[in-house]
């Protein structure tokens, strides 16, 4: 992993759900600063409750963090309110794009900047800079969210959290539901957004080979425990990886940790 400094710690924390349904189990991992990291699995692995533990959306669905913590530049966050975490530096897009369906693709681009304290120029400033990477935003800057294509709804979506200048972005599944051309213009201009901007990204995807081509390192969890993690290219190079999650298919197992030559990390017992 990269030698920069942790931007984001997650350490050993358990989500449970109605008081009752123990969803993450004993989750850790790290995001240094200006990296991008994945968060792999299959649907349920509980990608997106992690997220929603970061951004402390959780209270939303009657979950809860029980057990750990969950450190960003060096601060305790997990029970702070979730304006609050906006305004650290943490925006996450969510699942299913959720676009202001009713409003413009601009008027939903300068709601993302609600959180700052800026000046209209500023505000100008940060909505040209988006526009210069989504340019198909700005051909459709006045067209309703509603009535435009898959792809354009994530754009706006990234392009809503860009506009609260955040330190961190949480991208949850951004390849859902789009054609393979437009997952790849997406990942490719959160690799500039990274380079350029210096954001970082943890990103929940079960898109594994989209994913650890753009990622630093990546994490893999199953049944809401991380089951193997490394860097990216390694990751991507692992024999289990290959079978379970790229398509090589191997006969008679069950779940990665079925895997003869898979080597379990106990990193939630600590």
């Amino acid at each position: 992993m990269t030698q920069n400094a942790n931007l984001l710690s997650i350490k050993n924390i358990e989500v449970i759900y109605d008081h009752v349904i123990l969803v993450l189990k004993g989750v850790s991992l790290d995001v240094p600063e200006g990296s991008i990291v994945a968060l792999l699995g299959g649907n349920g692995a509980g990608k997106s409750t992690t997220l929603k533990s970061i951004s402390n959306l959780l209270q939303a669905e009657r979950g809860d963090v029980t057990k750990g913590s969950i450190i960003f530049k060096d601060e305790r966050i997990d029970k702070l309110n979730p304006s609050i975490v906006v305004k650290k530096g943490i925006v996450q897009v969510m699942e299913g794009r959720h676009c202001f369906a009713h409003l413009t693709i601009e008027e939903n681009l300068l709601t993302g900047a609600f959180t700052r304290t800026a000046s209209r120029r500023e505000i100008a400033d940060s909505l040209e800079k988006v526009y210069n990477y989504f340019p198909r935003l700005k051909q459709r800057r006045s067209s309703l969210a509603g009535f435009t294509s898959g792809g354009e709804q994530q754009m706006t979506a990234v392009g809503r959290a860009l506009m609260a200048k955040p330190k961190m972005i949480l991208l949850d599944e951004p390849s859902m539901g789009l054609a393979p051309q437009i997952v790849s213009e997406i990942f490719e201009i959160v690799e500039n957004l990274n380079k350029k901007e210096n954001v970082s990204f943890l990103l929940a995807e079960q898109n594994t080979t989209v994913a650890l081509r753009h990622a630093d390192y990546g994490y893999i969890l199953e049944n809401g425990r991380i089951v193997m993690d490394g860097p990216a290219n390694e990751l991507a190079n692992n024999e289990d990886v290959k079978e379970f999650y790229l398509g090589i298919s191997g006969a008679g197992r069950k779940s990665f940790r079925d895997a003869k030559h898979y080597r379990r990390r106990k990193r939630w017992l600590a």
